[in-house]
């Protein structure tokens, strides 16, 4: 298989092309991912969002002392019945704190499936009819179509001025 490389002469993947928006609506792991996708955050369910990214986090701990501290800290945050940004996922009610006895990178995968799904079905479609999301897409386009009238100018004005 050719390998297809840019206009650096980098690998390439229709991923790794797109940008902003275009990125955005391509998968929700585009948008959960992205620093600049931050503001689905602040639209939507924040506790989802800040859910998934801990897990993500955690799976990649491996020092057994640190991986400990940061399953009980997620917990507490999302999963006790005491927490400040508790998420609804099922089986919830049967997870207590002996779990956090013997954390693996895997403990929070089932919930964080049900939080992702939640998330893709019903938050990500709604970003994606957003005020917010639709605003920042036009204004890439216009940016986009601006800068592509620019460079054809600047390209007329090289041809024309040798």
């Amino acid at each position: 298989m050719e390998k297809i490389n840019d206009n650096d002469g980098n690998p390439s993947s229709s991923h790794q092309a797109l940008k902003g928006t275009a990125r955005w609506a391509a998968s929700l792991e585009n948008l959960l991912e992205d620093p600049e996708g931050e503001f689905l955050k602040k639209e939507f369910s924040e506790e989802n969002v800040l859910f998934w990214l801990a897990c993500e986090e955690f799976k990649k701990t491996q020092d057994k002392k640190q991986m400990q501290e940061k399953a009980k800290e997620i917990y507490m945050t999302f999963l006790s019945s005491k927490a400040s940004s508790q998420v609804n996922v099922e089986g919830q009610s049967r997870l207590n704190e002996t779990i956090l006895e013997t954390p693996h990178p895997l403990m929070f995968q089932k919930l964080q499936d049900q939080i992702f799904n939640l998330m893709k079905y019903d938050s990500y479609s709604r970003f994606l009819k957003s005020d917010m999301y639709l605003k920042q897409k036009k204004s890439e386009e216009q940016d986009e179509n601006s800068s592509e009238a620019q460079s054809a100018a600047k390209r007329a004005s090289r041809i024309y001025n040798t």
